[in-house]
């Protein structure tokens, strides 16, 4: 069984994502006190989809030594296989969600952590980029169920 083991969210970009027991999120825009729930993440001017919610698997990050928030991905789940999930709806808590296509590791994430060669040890495990398609509550130890 797929569950969350970790939450974050951060208000500023370039800041290291708050670690939160439970989370609002909200569908098309994401989970409430993120900085892309209000359109000022890093990339919030780029138009397309999967920008509400990111996801990744404790289990890669535990791999390559980087703590769950240092990731800057929202949920970390424990158990789920993640690459799968492009174009398939799941719940998370009570939330519905799409994934949209693969979060892959960039040079920001590379350069903010001081660590030449996290973007290679995290290729094709840096996650799962979602639309929030109906809102709700995420919490620690709710389960990732796939819908379709």
């Amino acid at each position: 069984m797929s569950t969350v083991a970790g939450i974050y969210v951060s208000e500023k970009a370039k800041r290291v994502p708050v670690a939160v027991d439970r989370a609002r999120a909200v569908a098309g825009r994401g989970l409430e006190g993120d900085r892309y729930f209000v359109g000022k993440g890093s990339f919030s001017h780029w138009r397309g989809t999967g920008r509400a919610l990111t996801l990744v698997e404790a289990e890669a990050l535990e791999d390559v030594g980087l703590g769950f928030a240092e990731s800057r991905r929202n949920v970390v789940v424990r158990g789920a296989g993640l690459n799968d999930l492009v174009g398939v709806r799941f719940r998370v808590g009570d939330v519905e969600c799409l994934g949209r296509r693969l979060c892959e590791p960039c040079r920001h994430l590379e350069k903010l952590e001081k660590r030449d060669g996290l973007m290679r040890s995290l290729a094709g495990r840096g996650g799962l980029r979602a639309d929030v398609v109906s809102g709700g509550h995420i919490a620690v130890g709710d389960a990732l169920v796939v819908l379709d």
